[in-house]
C-alpha cells in the first residue's frame, strides 16, 4: 500500500485541526506522522496512523539543532519510504522540504502563518531564506490567507504557480454544532487560546478592565495555557472580579456554547481555528482588521474588527457588543453560522488539499 507521511510540530494540533485531512487520505493510503509528542498522540495511533516522536525545539534556532533536525528527516524519510510528503509549521517545512529534495521525494508545504519570524528583520531575513530552500521542490504550498501568499511570490521565495490559498484548516460543523445564545445575567467575553503578548491579551486585559468598571454585569472567561509569565495579571483580573480563568481544556465547545462574544485581538495569524470554531457555533466575533483574522468575519454582519495593538479600538467594539439588542445578536448568530457553512467547510478543505497534492 502506498503511504503518505506528515511532518509537523505538534500532535495535539495536529490532532484537533488535520486529523480529518488524516482520516480521508486513510482510506487510500497508510499514514505515517512525525512529530513531536505534545498530546493526542494515542488518538491518533487509535485512528491507525504511525506516530513517530520526532523531537526538536520548536522556537529555538541552534545550528546544532536545526542540523541534527535535517538528518532526522533524512533517516526517518529513508526508513518509511513515504510516496508523498506533508508539511506544516516553519521548522518541517523547512527541513523536511530539504530532505524531500535530496532524496526525491514529492511533497507539499503548508505556510500557517508568518509569525514573529518575519516581523523581525534579522530573522525575516533567515526566515525567508529558509524557506527559500524549503519551498524549492514543492509539489504545491499552501496558505491559509491570501497576504502570506502574496508575500512569498512577491519576494520570490517561491514561483506563483505554486502557491495555493485555502480557507484554513476549515472548521468541522459537525463536531462544532451551532448553539443558540444562552440566557445570561451577565454578559460573557471569551478569550480562548495560547495566553501571550502576540495574541493581543494585555489589549484585551486593559479594555476588559474599562468595560467592567462602567458595566460590572460583564465577565471575562479566560480558557488556555500560559506561554509566557501572565500569571500575576490573570489573578489580579480573578481577583478583582473582572476574569474567571479556566486553564487548559482539551474540548473548547462548552466555553464557545456559554460565550456572549469571542474575542481575539491577535496580532498576527495564519487563520484562526478560534474564530472558526466560535462562529461555527454561532458566537458573535470582535477581532483584528489583520490577514488570518478578519476573513472569519462578515463587518457588523457576523461581527467586528479593531486595530491591532489597540485597546481603545477593541474596548469601543467591546462596547458596541454590549449594546446590541438580543434580536440581533441572535440575526448575527445565524449569519455567522451560515458563514462557516458556505466558506470553511472542513470537508471542502479536505477535498481542496487531496487535489492540490494530486493524492
Amino acid at each position: 500500500m502506498e503511504k503518505v507521511m506528515f511532518l509537523t510540530n505538534h500532535s495535539y494540533m495536529f490532532y484537533q485541526f488535520r486529523r480529518e485531512l488524516a482520516e480521508d487520505i486513510m482510506q487510500d493510503y497508510e499514514v505515517v506522522i512525525s512529530t513531536p509528542f505534545n498530546g493526542r498522540e494515542d488518538d491518533l495511533r487509535n485512528m491507525g496512523c504511525k506516530v513517530i516522536e520526532t523531537k526538536f525545539e520548536r522556537r529555538g534556532i541552534s545550528p546544532t539543532g536545526e542540523l541534527e533536525l535535517y538528518r532526522t528527516y533524512l533517516r526517518l524519510l529513508k526508513e518509511e519510504q513515504p510516496d508523498f510528503v506533508i508539511t506544516y509549521s516553519i521548522k518541517p517545512n523547512v527541513y523536511g522540504g530539504r530532505a524531500c529534495q535530496k532524496l526525491g521525494i514529492p511533497y507539499a508545504v503548508n505556510v500557517q502563518g508568518m509569525g514573529t519570524a518575519f516581523e523581525k528583520p534579522g530573522l525575516r531575513q533567515i526566515a525567508t531564506a529558509l524557506y527559500r530552500e524549503g519551498c524549492k521542490g514543492a509539489r504545491v504550498v499552501f496558505f491559509e490567507n491570501k497576504s502570506d501568499a502574496e508575500y512569498f511570490t512577491e519576494h520570490k521565495i517561491i514561483r506563483p504557480d505554486l502557491a495555493f490559498v485555502l480557507p484554513g484548516a476549515g472548521v468541522n460543523t459537525t463536531y462544532y454544532a451551532y448553539s443558540p445564545l444562552e440566557d445570561h445575567d451577565i454578559f460573557h467575553f471569551l478569550y480562548l487560546g495560547r495566553i501571550m503578548k502576540e495574541k493581543g491579551v494585555d489589549e484585551l486585559f486593559e479594555a476588559m478592565r474599562r468595560i467592567h468598571a462602567e458595566y460590572p454585569d460583564t465577565v471575562l472567561d479566560i480558557v488556555g495555557f500560559t506561554e509566557e509569565d501572565y500569571e500575576s495579571k490573570i489573578n489580579q483580573l480573578v481577583n478583582d472580579g473582572i476574569a474567571v480563568f479556566h486553564g487548559f481544556h482539551r474540548d473548547p465547545r462548552p466555553f464557545y456554547v456559554s460565550a456572549d462574544c469571542v474575542v481575539l485581538p491577535s496580532y498576527h495569524e495564519g487563520m484562526s481555528n478560534v474564530l472558526l470554531e466560535a462562529a461555527s457555533t454561532g458566537r458573535l466575533l470582535i477581532t483584528t482588521n489583520i490577514p488570518g483574522c478578519k476573513e472569519a468575519v462578515d463587518l457588523g454582519k457576523t461581527g467586528y474588527l479593531v486595530k491591532p495593538k489597540d485597546s481603545d479600538s477593541l474596548y469601543r467594539m467591546m462596547k458596541k457588543a454590549l449594546s446590541l439588542p438580543r434580536e440581533e445578536r441572535e440575526q448575527i448568530s445565524h449569519h455567522a453560522r451560515e458563514k462557516m457553512e458556505y466558506e470553511f467547510a472542513k470537508e471542502e478543505v479536505v477535498k481542496l488539499t487531496r487535489n492540490a497534492c494530486r493524492i
